[in-house]
């Protein structure tokens, strides 16, 4: 006889970052249209630990709890795949599955910092049936992949425009630091205060989203009341891309980028990209390149003139028809078409 499943599709979403967590919403979202039953294993740690070699064994720790719970409760009739979501979700897996991953541990977690996570991590490449890597250049990056792609589907994230732009972009700049390091932030404040000093008068701000002015003021990047710099704390994501719609320029200087969802949104509401050219799967780095090689590179002070002063006319429809790769329906498309028929099979 015939035996019954509860779901098609467990999906274990480690949901550490927004980003993450809105990733894997959309695939749920995109396998329920495609006519998929899907069950979410989230787990919710502690706060994280001092350092990225602790953070991520309470996460995986936590990820195998989360699953453990829901795979016991499916133990007469079990769900016919999982998905974990990033390499870490799979780390200390209950049973093997497909991983989907913006970037890996042999990647982002360079020296002690990633010590046992890399070891494991290409033991559970080599295992699991299906690879989801969001980007090609996450799949380019990874030395472990090699002869894996018979068993690999790029998976991107799905973007969308959030409404239509403002008629006029009223606010000059905005960014977003909610790590403030790695997104280069001391590099973005230097440039606009170098951009700002020959614009004396001119009544432009840079807005700094995703942290807030208490944590800022504490890395001793932003002195209190600084003219021309408002910082906005962490903001709900309608009220985000509200931003993003009325802005002319998203800028950000990255030490690496994993994925750049967050660019992607820029560009999808009509902004310019002023970005160095970061290494890591950077998803919106070649697009960026291609609509305006200006905005481009190491003088991010001379990405904003440009972008300021000689904005090209049709930046923001290019930047859309650019893209079409990533809408909701594509990404459709390739998980009722490739994802699921692979994933159950």
């Amino acid at each position: 006889m015939r035996r019954e499943h509860a779901v098609d599709v467990l999906l274990v979403s480690l949901g550490s970052t927004e980003g993450l967590r809105r990733a894997d919403d959309e695939l749920q979202d995109s396998m329920r249209r495609a006519g998929a039953r899907v069950a979410i294993a989230r787990p919710f740690p502690e706060d994280s630990l001092p350092t990225l070699m602790l953070t991520d064994l309470l996460w995986a720790r936590a990820a195998r709890e989360a699953t453990s719970k829901i795979v016991e409760q499916q133990k007469r009739a079990p769900a016919r795949a999982v998905i974990y979501s990033s390499t870490t979700a799979a780390l200390f897996w209950k049973r093997p599955g497909a991983i989907r991953f913006d970037a890996t541990a042999a990647g982002n977690r360079p020296g002690r910092h990633g010590l046992w996570q890399r070891p494991l991590e290409r033991r559970r490449l080599r295992e699991a049936p299906l690879l989801l890597p969001w980007s090609e250049g996450a799949v380019a990056e990874t030395r472990s992949l090699a002869g894996a792609q018979e068993r690999t589907l790029v998976l991107p994230v799905p973007v969308e425009p959030s409404g239509p732009a403002a008629e006029q972009r009223d606010i000059a700049a905005i960014t977003y630091a909610a790590n403030p390091s790695k997104k280069g932030l001391d590099r973005v404040l230097a440039a606009w205060r170098s951009v700002r000093s020959e614009r004396e008068g001119a009544p432009e701000e840079l807005l700094i989203a995703g942290i807030s002015p208490q944590q800022l003021e504490r890395t001793g990047l932003l002195e209190p009341g600084e003219p021309g710099i408002r910082v906005l704390g962490a903001l709900a994501p309608d009220e985000f891309r509200a931003l993003l719609r009325r802005a002319r320029a998203f800028v950000c200087a990255p030490r690496r980028e994993d994925y750049g969802i967050v660019q992607l949104e820029a560009l999808a509401d009509g902004c310019q990209l002023v970005t160095t050219a970061a290494p890591g799967p950077y998803a919106a780095l070649p697009i960026a390149h291609e609509l305006d090689s200006r905005l481009v590179g190491e003088d991010v002070a001379a990405g904003l003139r440009a972008a300021f002063d000689e904005p090209l006319p049709d930046y923001s429809e290019r930047a859309r028809a650019a893209l079409a790769p990533f809408s909701r329906l594509a990404v459709d498309r390739v998980v009722a078409e490739q994802l699921l028929p692979r994933l159950l099979a």
